[in-house]
């Protein structure tokens, strides 16, 4: 198997949000937007963006019932562990929490 280059950053963090049904019209949309965009103000995240499922082709292996993913590439775990209880994390959690039916994470390393 192939190994990645070496510049590759240490891990990727993956966020899918199913929204509410009540929070998905174009205000509620925008503060959550905001939001997403917020996290990105913390030093510690290397690089990364939010959006929306793609209008790609449909296949029985395609998931598009989410609503907003992001993803963040942290240089270390430990960048990504501290950035976890930061306070503008924990900020955006609690300004949007209401707003979620689910959320699934996923990291690579």
């Amino acid at each position: 198997m192939a190994q990645p280059p070496a510049e590759t950053p240490a891990m990727d963090h993956h966020v899918y949000f199913w929204l509410k049904d009540e929070c998905k019209d174009a205000a509620a949309r925008a503060e959550f937007e905001q939001g997403l965009a917020s996290l990105f103000e913390i030093d510690l995240v290397a690089g990364g963006r939010w959006s929306v499922p793609a209008p790609v082709m449909l296949r029985p292996v395609i998931d598009q019932s989410w609503d907003y993913a992001l993803t963040m590439r942290f240089d270390t775990v430990e960048q990504h562990d501290t950035y976890q209880v930061h306070d503008l994390h924990h900020a955006f959690i609690e300004a949007h929490k209401f707003r979620w039916a689910k959320v699934l994470v996923m990291d690579l390393a």
